[in-house]
């Protein structure tokens, strides 16, 4: 009787854990509400706790929680397969499991970062005009970028050679990350997360992924391929989903304004990026007008960089990958899916700045 009892509790428990979850990904949440009391209110509070404590441990906890997670439930499931007298049961035993763990996790994960995607848009923060954005004005901040890329070449690559490895030049950026922050009206400053190397990091290779924020214990995850002058952008973007910016393109937008703040190199970085960025977006005649303009330096720079991809990602395994980010990012109604990377053009040409770089913000009402 105490038995049945027992898996009638348990049986309950999990529903309701399954209930929560279903309710917390279905329910309307107002932008402001999430911007007020969650990413401008708790969330920049234990961000510093979580990201403190991670960046103690010398291991990635996200790959520890993979593999611990991954190696329970084949352990259990194995259980079910030795307990139950038939296979059929058995199967049903693995699948309710593996749906209240992924409610678990579903839940933690929107605690921990996840509700970050339903804040108000940065754009409506920012004196954005959509009507600034045209192939006109993409030509001339490339033509700004072109001038930066060749002038900060040389000092990067000086920089570059006698710089510190490892976490001092990583951390480095910190300073220029915190100005980002405080530039775009920030109260409280997210803490940069030490860059660590994951055991996935073939897979990141294979399928063409730079970095990575670890939405449980707030980790930075760098892929091991990148070249010198690629890195502190990278960084720069995965830092600034630890402030809470969860769109691609504005972490695009974040990470670049980060750089310009920064050191020679990591300025250098930025613009590259930047570069490639408005390269896409312009006419054919601009865009060849306009690599025709770039030193050898930074044009042998971008070929590097192509001939890493080349060299390292399969198109296979990098299609694959971006159609399920693809609907991770929808799921988490993020619209644009992965095209959400490329607005950071129509971020940095929408919204107005200073002479250093400083973007101009929405009166507060």
């Amino acid at each position: 009787m105490k038995e049945r009892k027992a898996r009638g509790s348990d049986l309950r428990w999990r529903l309701a854990l399954v209930g929560v979850a279903v309710g917390a990904a279905l329910l309307p949440l107002s932008p402001a509400m999430v911007e007020r009391l969650y990413s401008a209110g708790l969330y920049p509070m234990v961000q510093p706790w979580i990201t403190a404590a991670s960046n103690a441990v010398p291991v990635v906890l996200l790959d520890v929680l993979i593999v611990a997670a991954g190696a329970g439930w084949l352990a259990l499931s194995v259980r079910d397969v030795a307990r139950r007298r038939s296979w059929s049961s058995a199967v049903a035993a693995m699948g309710a499991r593996a749906v209240v763990w992924a409610a678990a996790l579903y839940l933690g994960f929107l605690a921990a970062w996840g509700l970050n995607y339903r804040r108000v848009p940065l754009a409506e923060k920012l004196q954005f005009d959509a009507a600034r954005v045209s192939p006109d004005s993409a030509r001339d901040l490339a033509i700004v970028a072109v001038g930066e890329v060749n002038a900060l070449h040389g000092p990067a690559h000086a920089a570059i050679r006698v710089a510190a490895t490892g976490d001092e030049a990583d951390m480095s950026l910190a300073p220029a990350f915190a100005q980002a922050q405080r530039d775009l009206g920030a109260v409280r400053f997210a803490t940069p997360a030490r860059p660590k190397s994951t055991i996935f990091d073939v897979y990141f290779q294979r399928a063409g992924v730079s970095g990575m924020t670890d939405p449980f214990f707030l980790e930075t995850l760098v892929a091991g391929d990148l070249l010198p002058f690629e890195r502190p952008f990278v960084i720069a973007h995965e830092w600034s989903h630890l402030a809470g910016i969860t769109d691609e393109g504005e972490a695009n937008f974040v990470g670049w304004l980060t750089c310009v703040r920064g050191t020679a190199s990591q300025r250098y970085s930025g613009w590259l990026f930047l570069f490639s960025e408005l390269s896409r977006a312009l006419r054919e005649s601009d865009r060849a007008a306009l690599v025709a303009m770039l030193a050898p330096g930074p044009l042998e720079d971008l070929r590097a960089i192509a001939r890493r991809i080349q060299q390292h990602v399969s198109p296979r395994v990098s299609a694959a990958g971006w159609r399920a980010y693809n609907q991770y990012l929808k799921a988490n109604r993020v619209e644009r899916g992965t095209a959400s990377y490329a607005e950071v053009v129509k971020l940095v040409l929408g919204v107005p700045f200073d002479a250093a770089w400083v973007p101009q913000k929405r009166a507060i009402p």
